[in-house]
Protein backbone atom coordinates (compact mmCIF):
# COMPACT_ATOMS: atom_id res chain seq x y z
CA UNK A 1 0.00 0.00 0.00
CA UNK A 2 1.12 3.57 -0.64
CA UNK A 3 1.94 5.82 2.33
CA UNK A 4 -0.81 8.26 3.17
CA UNK A 5 -1.11 11.63 4.88
CA UNK A 6 -4.33 12.26 6.80
CA UNK A 7 -5.89 9.51 4.71
CA UNK A 8 -4.83 11.13 1.42
CA UNK A 9 -2.53 9.52 -1.14
CA UNK A 10 1.03 10.72 -0.50
CA UNK A 11 1.49 12.55 -3.82
CA UNK A 12 -1.56 14.74 -3.37
CA UNK A 13 -0.72 15.44 0.27
CA UNK A 14 2.75 16.68 -0.64
CA UNK A 15 1.60 18.99 -3.41
CA UNK A 16 -1.17 20.37 -1.20
CA UNK A 17 1.43 21.38 1.37
CA UNK A 18 3.75 22.87 -1.26
CA UNK A 19 0.99 24.81 -2.99
CA UNK A 20 -0.63 26.06 0.19
CA UNK A 21 -3.83 24.18 -0.57
CA UNK A 22 -6.53 24.09 2.05
CA UNK A 23 -6.69 20.42 2.97
CA UNK A 24 -9.78 20.86 5.09
CA UNK A 25 -11.91 21.97 2.15
CA UNK A 26 -10.46 19.96 -0.76
CA UNK A 27 -12.64 17.01 -1.66
CA UNK A 28 -11.21 13.51 -1.52
CA UNK A 29 -10.36 11.49 -4.56
CA UNK A 30 -13.39 9.35 -5.32
CA UNK A 31 -13.29 5.80 -4.04
CA UNK A 32 -13.56 2.96 -6.54
CA UNK A 33 -17.18 2.49 -5.44
CA UNK A 34 -18.02 6.17 -5.91
CA UNK A 35 -16.45 6.21 -9.38
CA UNK A 36 -18.30 3.05 -10.36
CA UNK A 37 -21.59 4.45 -9.07
CA UNK A 38 -21.10 7.66 -11.08
CA UNK A 39 -20.31 5.75 -14.27
CA UNK A 40 -23.33 3.48 -13.88
CA UNK A 41 -25.55 6.57 -14.11
CA UNK A 42 -24.05 7.66 -17.45
CA UNK A 43 -24.99 6.56 -20.91
CA UNK A 44 -22.08 4.85 -22.65
CA UNK A 45 -19.84 7.88 -23.40
CA UNK A 46 -19.19 8.09 -27.12
CA UNK A 47 -18.02 11.16 -28.97
CA UNK A 48 -15.08 13.03 -30.41
CA UNK A 49 -12.36 15.51 -29.67
CA UNK A 50 -14.05 18.63 -30.97
CA UNK A 51 -12.98 21.96 -32.37
CA UNK A 52 -15.03 23.62 -35.10
CA UNK A 53 -13.64 23.33 -38.62
CA UNK A 54 -13.00 27.09 -38.58
CA UNK A 55 -10.46 26.87 -35.72
CA UNK A 56 -6.83 25.79 -36.06
CA UNK A 57 -6.22 25.86 -32.31
CA UNK A 58 -7.68 26.76 -28.92
CA UNK A 59 -7.21 30.51 -29.45
CA UNK A 60 -9.18 30.53 -32.71
CA UNK A 61 -11.92 28.48 -31.07
CA UNK A 62 -12.36 30.72 -28.02
CA UNK A 63 -11.15 34.29 -28.64
CA UNK A 64 -13.96 36.79 -29.04
CA UNK A 65 -13.13 37.78 -32.62
CA UNK A 66 -13.04 34.19 -33.91
CA UNK A 67 -15.54 32.38 -31.66
CA UNK A 68 -17.97 30.79 -34.12
CA UNK A 69 -21.19 29.59 -32.47
CA UNK A 70 -22.95 29.10 -35.81
CA UNK A 71 -20.39 26.57 -37.02
CA UNK A 72 -20.24 24.96 -33.58
CA UNK A 73 -24.03 24.54 -33.59
CA UNK A 74 -24.13 23.12 -37.10
CA UNK A 75 -21.30 20.65 -36.57
CA UNK A 76 -22.53 19.47 -33.18
CA UNK A 77 -25.86 18.78 -34.86
CA UNK A 78 -24.00 16.30 -37.06
CA UNK A 79 -22.44 14.80 -33.93
CA UNK A 80 -25.88 14.31 -32.39
CA UNK A 81 -27.11 12.71 -35.61
CA UNK A 82 -24.36 10.11 -35.24
CA UNK A 83 -25.48 9.37 -31.69
CA UNK A 84 -22.53 11.09 -30.03
CA UNK A 85 -23.38 12.16 -26.49
CA UNK A 86 -20.09 13.76 -25.41
CA UNK A 87 -17.24 15.86 -26.75
CA UNK A 88 -13.74 16.50 -25.43
CA UNK A 89 -12.78 20.16 -25.79
CA UNK A 90 -9.49 22.00 -25.18
CA UNK A 91 -9.14 25.33 -23.38
CA UNK A 92 -6.06 27.51 -22.63
CA UNK A 93 -4.72 29.33 -19.59
CA UNK A 94 -3.84 32.46 -21.62
CA UNK A 95 -7.49 32.85 -22.59
CA UNK A 96 -8.34 33.07 -18.88
CA UNK A 97 -5.60 35.64 -18.29
CA UNK A 98 -6.68 37.69 -21.31
CA UNK A 99 -10.41 37.96 -20.60
CA UNK A 100 -11.67 35.73 -17.80
CA UNK A 101 -15.27 36.94 -17.84
CA UNK A 102 -15.59 36.89 -21.61
CA UNK A 103 -13.97 33.45 -21.76
CA UNK A 104 -16.42 32.07 -19.18
CA UNK A 105 -19.34 33.61 -21.08
CA UNK A 106 -18.22 31.94 -24.31
CA UNK A 107 -17.78 28.61 -22.53
CA UNK A 108 -21.29 28.97 -21.13
CA UNK A 109 -22.63 29.71 -24.61
CA UNK A 110 -20.81 26.65 -25.94
CA UNK A 111 -22.35 24.51 -23.20
CA UNK A 112 -25.81 25.82 -24.07
CA UNK A 113 -25.26 24.68 -27.66
CA UNK A 114 -24.05 21.21 -26.72
CA UNK A 115 -26.90 20.81 -24.24
CA UNK A 116 -29.38 21.59 -27.01
CA UNK A 117 -27.94 18.63 -28.92
CA UNK A 118 -28.03 16.26 -25.93
CA UNK A 119 -24.24 16.30 -25.57
CA UNK A 120 -22.01 16.69 -22.49
CA UNK A 121 -18.50 18.10 -22.47
CA UNK A 122 -15.21 16.92 -21.07
CA UNK A 123 -12.94 19.95 -20.75
CA UNK A 124 -9.14 19.86 -21.09
CA UNK A 125 -7.66 22.97 -19.42
CA UNK A 126 -3.98 22.25 -20.26
CA UNK A 127 -2.13 20.47 -23.05
CA UNK A 128 1.46 19.24 -23.36
CA UNK A 129 1.57 18.89 -27.15
CA UNK A 130 2.48 21.05 -30.20
CA UNK A 131 3.67 24.68 -30.14
CA UNK A 132 5.56 25.35 -26.86
CA UNK A 133 5.36 29.13 -27.32
CA UNK A 134 1.65 30.00 -27.63
CA UNK A 135 0.64 33.60 -28.30
CA UNK A 136 -2.74 35.24 -27.97
CA UNK A 137 -4.25 37.30 -30.76
CA UNK A 138 -4.68 36.71 -34.43
CA UNK A 139 -3.19 33.32 -35.28
CA UNK A 140 -0.93 32.64 -38.26
CA UNK A 141 -2.49 30.77 -41.14
CA UNK A 142 -2.31 27.01 -41.06
CA UNK A 143 0.73 25.50 -42.80
CA UNK A 144 -0.78 23.82 -45.89
CA UNK A 145 -1.28 20.06 -45.62
CA UNK A 146 0.31 19.81 -42.14
CA UNK A 147 -1.36 18.02 -39.24
CA UNK A 148 -2.20 20.39 -36.34
CA UNK A 149 0.22 23.01 -37.62
CA UNK A 150 -1.02 25.71 -35.21
CA UNK A 151 -2.14 23.80 -32.11
CA UNK A 152 -0.77 25.35 -28.91
CA UNK A 153 0.58 23.96 -25.66
CA UNK A 154 -0.84 25.16 -22.39
CA UNK A 155 1.00 26.38 -20.44
CA UNK A 156 3.82 27.59 -22.64
CA UNK A 157 7.35 26.31 -22.13
CA UNK A 158 8.55 29.45 -20.35
CA UNK A 159 6.03 29.04 -17.52
CA UNK A 160 6.38 25.26 -17.38
CA UNK A 161 10.17 25.50 -17.08
CA UNK A 162 9.98 27.61 -13.91
CA UNK A 163 8.45 25.79 -10.93
CA UNK A 164 8.24 29.09 -9.07
CA UNK A 165 5.68 30.19 -11.67
CA UNK A 166 3.49 27.07 -11.60
CA UNK A 167 1.25 28.64 -8.96
CA UNK A 168 0.29 31.30 -11.53
CA UNK A 169 -2.01 28.64 -12.97
CA UNK A 170 -3.93 28.10 -9.75
CA UNK A 171 -6.50 30.91 -10.32
CA UNK A 172 -7.26 29.46 -13.74
CA UNK A 173 -7.63 25.82 -12.71
CA UNK A 174 -9.44 26.48 -9.45
CA UNK A 175 -11.57 29.29 -10.88
CA UNK A 176 -12.59 27.38 -14.00
CA UNK A 177 -13.50 24.17 -12.17
CA UNK A 178 -15.24 26.07 -9.38
CA UNK A 179 -17.34 28.08 -11.84
CA UNK A 180 -18.72 24.90 -13.46
CA UNK A 181 -18.33 22.59 -10.44
CA UNK A 182 -22.01 21.54 -10.31
CA UNK A 183 -22.94 22.12 -13.96
CA UNK A 184 -24.41 18.88 -15.29
CA UNK A 185 -23.51 19.91 -18.85
CA UNK A 186 -19.90 19.14 -17.90
CA UNK A 187 -19.20 15.42 -17.85
CA UNK A 188 -15.62 15.44 -16.55
CA UNK A 189 -12.36 17.38 -16.26
CA UNK A 190 -9.30 16.04 -18.10
CA UNK A 191 -6.82 18.35 -16.43
CA UNK A 192 -3.68 18.01 -18.57
CA UNK A 193 -3.43 16.34 -21.97
CA UNK A 194 -0.27 14.21 -22.40
CA UNK A 195 1.74 16.33 -19.93
CA UNK A 196 5.10 14.63 -20.52
CA UNK A 197 4.85 14.27 -24.32
CA UNK A 198 8.35 14.90 -25.78
CA UNK A 199 6.63 16.66 -28.68
CA UNK A 200 9.08 15.66 -31.46
CA UNK A 201 7.65 18.14 -33.99
CA UNK A 202 8.97 20.97 -31.77
CA UNK A 203 11.84 19.12 -30.14
CA UNK A 204 14.35 21.99 -30.43
CA UNK A 205 11.91 24.33 -28.67
CA UNK A 206 11.09 22.06 -25.74
CA UNK A 207 12.59 22.44 -22.28
CA UNK A 208 15.10 19.65 -21.54
CA UNK A 209 13.44 18.54 -18.29
CA UNK A 210 9.85 18.66 -19.53
CA UNK A 211 8.77 15.30 -18.02
CA UNK A 212 9.95 16.33 -14.57
CA UNK A 213 8.40 19.81 -14.71
CA UNK A 214 5.12 18.52 -16.17
CA UNK A 215 4.84 15.85 -13.48
CA UNK A 216 5.52 18.42 -10.79
CA UNK A 217 2.80 20.69 -12.18
CA UNK A 218 0.42 17.76 -12.57
CA UNK A 219 0.33 17.12 -8.84
CA UNK A 220 -0.62 20.73 -8.19
CA UNK A 221 -3.43 20.56 -10.74
CA UNK A 222 -5.22 17.76 -8.94
CA UNK A 223 -4.96 19.62 -5.63
CA UNK A 224 -6.22 22.91 -7.08
CA UNK A 225 -9.09 21.24 -8.91
CA UNK A 226 -10.15 19.26 -5.83
CA UNK A 227 -10.26 22.46 -3.79
CA UNK A 228 -13.01 23.61 -6.17
CA UNK A 229 -15.22 20.71 -4.95
CA UNK A 230 -16.41 19.57 -8.41
CA UNK A 231 -19.30 17.15 -8.75
CA UNK A 232 -17.65 15.85 -11.91
CA UNK A 233 -14.73 13.39 -11.95
CA UNK A 234 -11.13 14.44 -12.52
CA UNK A 235 -8.77 12.53 -14.77
CA UNK A 236 -5.53 12.72 -16.72
CA UNK A 237 -4.94 10.16 -19.43
CA UNK A 238 -2.00 7.80 -19.75
CA UNK A 239 -0.79 7.69 -23.30
CA UNK A 240 2.60 6.01 -23.90
CA UNK A 241 5.17 3.60 -22.56
CA UNK A 242 4.65 0.25 -20.91
CA UNK A 243 1.72 -0.32 -18.56
CA UNK A 244 2.47 -3.94 -17.67
CA UNK A 245 2.73 -2.98 -14.02
CA UNK A 246 2.20 0.18 -12.02
CA UNK A 247 5.94 0.41 -11.35
CA UNK A 248 6.76 0.22 -15.06
CA UNK A 249 4.75 3.34 -15.92
CA UNK A 250 6.31 6.78 -16.27
CA UNK A 251 6.19 9.10 -13.22
CA UNK A 252 3.50 11.22 -14.91
CA UNK A 253 1.43 8.16 -15.76
CA UNK A 254 1.70 6.75 -12.23
CA UNK A 255 0.64 10.06 -10.72
CA UNK A 256 -2.21 10.33 -13.20
CA UNK A 257 -3.77 6.98 -12.33
CA UNK A 258 -3.12 7.44 -8.60
CA UNK A 259 -5.02 10.72 -8.55
CA UNK A 260 -7.70 10.29 -11.22
CA UNK A 261 -11.26 9.59 -10.14
CA UNK A 262 -11.80 7.69 -13.39
CA UNK A 263 -9.00 6.19 -15.49
CA UNK A 264 -8.44 7.52 -19.00
CA UNK A 265 -5.99 6.63 -21.75
CA UNK A 266 -5.03 7.22 -25.38
CA UNK A 267 -4.38 4.57 -28.01
CA UNK A 268 -4.00 5.04 -31.74
CA UNK A 269 -3.08 1.38 -32.04
CA UNK A 270 -4.44 -1.75 -33.68
CA UNK A 271 -7.20 -3.67 -31.89
CA UNK A 272 -4.83 -6.18 -30.28
CA UNK A 273 -2.90 -3.41 -28.52
CA UNK A 274 -6.08 -1.57 -27.53
CA UNK A 275 -7.41 -4.71 -25.84
CA UNK A 276 -4.09 -5.15 -24.04
CA UNK A 277 -4.22 -1.56 -22.79
CA UNK A 278 -7.75 -1.91 -21.44
CA UNK A 279 -6.89 -5.19 -19.70
CA UNK A 280 -3.86 -3.58 -18.06
CA UNK A 281 -5.89 -0.63 -16.80
CA UNK A 282 -8.58 -2.88 -15.30
CA UNK A 283 -6.27 -3.42 -12.33
CA UNK A 284 -7.25 0.01 -10.99
CA UNK A 285 -10.89 -1.02 -10.50
CA UNK A 286 -12.28 2.21 -11.97
CA UNK A 287 -14.31 3.18 -15.02
CA UNK A 288 -12.16 3.55 -18.14
CA UNK A 289 -12.42 6.21 -20.85
CA UNK A 290 -10.38 6.17 -24.04
CA UNK A 291 -10.14 9.89 -24.68
CA UNK A 292 -8.18 9.59 -27.95
CA UNK A 293 -8.30 6.89 -30.63
CA UNK A 294 -8.87 6.45 -34.39
CA UNK A 295 -6.01 6.97 -36.81
CA UNK A 296 -6.92 5.04 -39.92
CA UNK A 297 -3.48 4.49 -41.44
CA UNK A 298 -2.19 3.39 -38.03
CA UNK A 299 -4.71 0.56 -38.00
CA UNK A 300 -6.88 2.33 -35.42
CA UNK A 301 -10.34 2.39 -37.00
CA UNK A 302 -13.90 2.63 -35.78
CA UNK A 303 -14.51 -0.92 -36.98
CA UNK A 304 -13.80 -2.94 -34.86
CA UNK A 305 -12.34 -0.81 -32.05
CA UNK A 306 -15.57 1.06 -31.29
CA UNK A 307 -17.56 -2.18 -30.96
CA UNK A 308 -14.95 -3.47 -28.52
CA UNK A 309 -15.23 -0.30 -26.43
CA UNK A 310 -19.01 -0.61 -26.31
CA UNK A 311 -18.82 -4.28 -25.32
CA UNK A 312 -16.32 -3.43 -22.54
CA UNK A 313 -18.24 -0.29 -21.47
CA UNK A 314 -15.17 1.83 -22.17
CA UNK A 315 -15.92 5.45 -23.04
CA UNK A 316 -14.71 6.38 -26.52
CA UNK A 317 -13.59 9.72 -28.01
CA UNK A 318 -12.17 9.64 -31.53
CA UNK A 319 -9.74 12.35 -32.58
CA UNK A 320 -11.26 14.98 -34.81
CA UNK A 321 -14.65 15.49 -36.33
CA UNK A 322 -14.99 17.88 -39.28
CA UNK A 323 -12.03 18.40 -41.62
CA UNK A 324 -10.88 21.99 -41.34
CA UNK A 325 -8.14 24.31 -40.20
CA UNK A 326 -6.58 21.78 -37.82
CA UNK A 327 -5.86 19.66 -40.93
CA UNK A 328 -5.87 16.37 -39.04
CA UNK A 329 -6.92 14.46 -42.13
CA UNK A 330 -3.14 14.50 -42.71
CA UNK A 331 -0.98 12.09 -40.67
CA UNK A 332 1.67 12.96 -38.12
CA UNK A 333 4.40 12.43 -40.71
CA UNK A 334 3.18 15.51 -42.57
CA UNK A 335 5.66 17.38 -40.33
CA UNK A 336 8.54 15.67 -42.15
CA UNK A 337 6.94 14.47 -45.41
CA UNK A 338 5.55 16.86 -48.01
CA UNK A 339 1.87 16.52 -48.94
CA UNK A 340 0.36 18.55 -51.75
CA UNK A 341 -3.20 17.24 -51.77
CA UNK A 342 -5.75 15.42 -49.63
CA UNK A 343 -4.31 12.05 -48.59
CA UNK A 344 -5.95 8.98 -50.15
CA UNK A 345 -6.87 7.76 -46.66
CA UNK A 346 -7.76 10.34 -44.02
CA UNK A 347 -5.82 10.02 -40.78
CA UNK A 348 -8.51 11.53 -38.49
CA UNK A 349 -11.91 13.26 -38.90
CA UNK A 350 -15.31 12.01 -40.03
CA UNK A 351 -17.03 14.74 -42.07
CA UNK A 352 -16.19 17.19 -44.80
CA UNK A 353 -17.02 20.86 -44.10
CA UNK A 354 -20.29 20.53 -46.04
CA UNK A 355 -21.45 17.70 -43.79
CA UNK A 356 -20.75 14.87 -46.24
CA UNK A 357 -19.20 11.87 -44.52
CA UNK A 358 -15.69 10.89 -45.52
CA UNK A 359 -16.84 7.26 -45.54
CA UNK A 360 -20.62 6.62 -45.50
CA UNK A 361 -20.05 3.00 -44.45
CA UNK A 362 -18.11 4.25 -41.44
CA UNK A 363 -20.83 6.64 -40.28
CA UNK A 364 -23.42 3.87 -40.78
CA UNK A 365 -21.32 1.63 -38.54
CA UNK A 366 -21.19 4.30 -35.82
CA UNK A 367 -24.95 4.80 -36.00
CA UNK A 368 -25.50 1.07 -35.71
CA UNK A 369 -23.57 1.06 -32.42
CA UNK A 370 -25.23 4.17 -31.04
CA UNK A 371 -28.74 3.09 -32.06
CA UNK A 372 -29.18 5.92 -34.57
CA UNK A 373 -30.78 5.06 -37.91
Amino acid sequence: TRPSFHGRPWALAIVMVISGSNESTARERWSEAEATEWYAKQAWPIGCNFAPSTASNQFEMWQADSFDPETIDRELGWAADLGFNTVRVFLHDQLWDQDRDGFLQRIDRFLAIVEKHGIKTMFVPLDGVWDPHPKLGRQPGAVPHRHNSRWAQAPGATLLADPARHAELRPYIHGLVHHFRDDDRVLAWDLFNEPDNPNPAYKKDEIPNKPQMATRLLGHLFAWAREAEPDQPLTVGVWSGTWKSHASMSPAARLSVEQSDVVSFHSYDRPRIVRQRVEQLRRYGRPILCTEFMARTNGSRFDPVLAYFKEQKVGAYCWGFVAGRSQTIYPWDSWVKKYTAEPPVWFHDIFRPNGAPYDPAETAYIKQLTGKR
